[in-house]
């Protein structure tokens, strides 16, 4: 290291293959990863810090590995495994300030993890601790990006997203229990349709979820295939022949999420299908998230003018000008949350298809944006459970007074007394705004027991 040329006392000279450049002094990365901030400087975003933190575990478990097959000496390995593990736990995230719009390869970023944790390493060692040969030993920027981007993308679902989707799932199930003989009119084309109960509308809800968990676990399956190992194109040059193995099995050792040497390490790094598939599992959820909260903000319509058959939690004013005015926000935050994963899918779906030959090379792009929309929709899952579904009312009043004037109930005598007499009398009850047991009491010639047992409307939901 040399005085800065500047004469500026808070930077260094340090030099690369590709000269000397100056490096802020505090900082802990070198050369290669100051050259990437000067290039890239079009978001103003890092890359994800779970991203980070993943990829500094994986260094320190690539330590563990070329410790165990003899590759690095034991004090260097246990220096190297120290710093990574530190990256890991988020202490250093100020240290990796690339942009994520970066080289597509994600070299960059892989470049300032070795760089931080060789510079870690050396200060406890105190001697240099190189961030290729040896923080880097074993591994090429190719196959550790794709192996990081699936290890964050796995333990973050694992860990967070599915978790919630259980506690949105529990929510909404514990809701319908109160409801099952709680019938209202049904809808489709929003228009009124046969009835069912509440809990059988919010039952729906949660087999949505439930279908949503059940893709998710399938996609990760694949995902937990790491192509580590594979170094620069999957031929696994420069690494020793065991050290996926030794590599898995240390990483497997840190944590419940368990993953897999992939069989094939060409397609781990040359194609991105299986986390382009995991995005398509998240556009699939905020496809059914958005679903249900746009059921919610129907159902809370009004109070007045509305359907109004619940009645969510008031959590703000909502309007600056309106007084007493209070909007269902949990929906149209989390309806937002969807539209943005759905955008970040289509994003995933060019970035997964970029690429020639052996290797993609939108890596970051789909790295930040796997892990983006997992998050959002991690939040969106508690949001909607706990500020949306726990705590609204259902006014039974208003949907027993809707219920009773629906016309769509006739349905029901079809087989007694035909459609075509049964259209008449629903058309009857619109008109002149009577409920249908009256008009059907003037005009089907059965009496009103008959009728009384034929409309009943929690019978036609099949629940008794």
């Amino acid at each position: 290291m040399a005085t800065s040329k500047t004469g500026r006392s808070n930077a260094r000279i340090l030099s690369d293959s590709m000269g000397q450049i100056e490096v802020p002094a505090e900082a802990l990365w070198g050369a290669q990863t100051q050259r990437a901030v000067e290039n890239f400087d079009l978001s103003g975003q890092p890359m994800h810090p779970e991203f980070i933190r993943s990829l500094g575990m994986l260094k320190a478990v690539a330590a563990q590995a070329n410790a165990k097959l003899k590759s690095l000496p034991i004090r260097t390995a246990q220096a190297i495994e120290r710093a990574g593990l530190e990256v890991a736990s988020g202490y250093f995230d100020a240290h990796f300030p690339i942009d994520r719009y970066q080289t597509g390869s994600g070299t960059s970023t892989n470049m300032n993890a070795n760089e931080v944790i060789a510079s870690l390493a050396s200060r406890a060692m105190g001697k240099p601790v190189h961030p290729n040969d040896q923080v880097n030993m074993g591994q090429s920027s190719n196959d550790m990006i794709p192996t990081a981007m699936r290890v964050s993308s796995a333990l973050m679902a694992s860990n967070g997203l599915l978790p919630a989707l259980v506690h949105l799932r529990k929510t909404i199930l514990r809701k319908a229990r109160g409801y099952t003989r709680v019938a209202k009119t049904g809808r489709t084309h929003l228009m009124d349709a046969m009835p069912l109960t509440v809990a059988q509308e919010l039952n729906a809800w949660a087999a949505q979820i439930a279908s949503a968990e059940d893709r998710i676990k399938d996609s990760l399956v694949r995902v937990k295939r790491l192509p580590v190992g594979g170094t620069a194109i999957g031929t696994g040059v420069n690494a020793h022949p065991r050290f996926a193995t030794e590599f898995v099995r240390a990483l497997n050792a840190h944590g419940s999420v368990k993953f897999v040497s992939a069989g094939n390490k060409f397609e781990g790094i040359a194609a991105q299908d299986d986390l382009v598939e995991l995005s398509g599992q998240l556009n699939t959820l905020a496809v059914a998230l958005m679903k249900i909260a746009n059921d919610l903000r129907w159902m809370n319509s009004g109070p007045l003018a509305g359907l109004a058959e619940i009645e969510l939690e008031a959590l703000q004013p909502g309007s600056s000008i309106m007084p007493g005015k209070v909007n269902p926000v949990i929906p149209e935050a989390v309806a937002m949350c969807c539209a943005q994963v759905m955008g970040l899918h289509t994003a995933n779906t060019v970035a997964g298809q970029s690429g020639n030959f052996q290797l993609n090379v939108m890596l970051p792009l789909l790295a930040n944006n796997l892990l983006d929309g997992i998050a959002l929709m991690t939040n969106a899952a508690y949001a909607m459970a706990d500020d949306a579904i726990d705590s609204f009312v259902v006014n039974k009043k208003k949907i027993d007074e809707a219920l009773a004037r629906n016309p769509i109930l006739v349905t029901a005598l079809n087989p007694v007394i035909g459609y075509d007499r049964a259209a008449a009398i629903a058309k009857r009850a619109y008109k002149e705004g009577r409920p249908v047991l009256e008009v059907a009491l003037e005009d089907s010639g059965l009496d009103r027991a008959a009728l009384t047992r034929l409309l009943d409307p929690l019978k036609l939901t099949g629940q008794i």
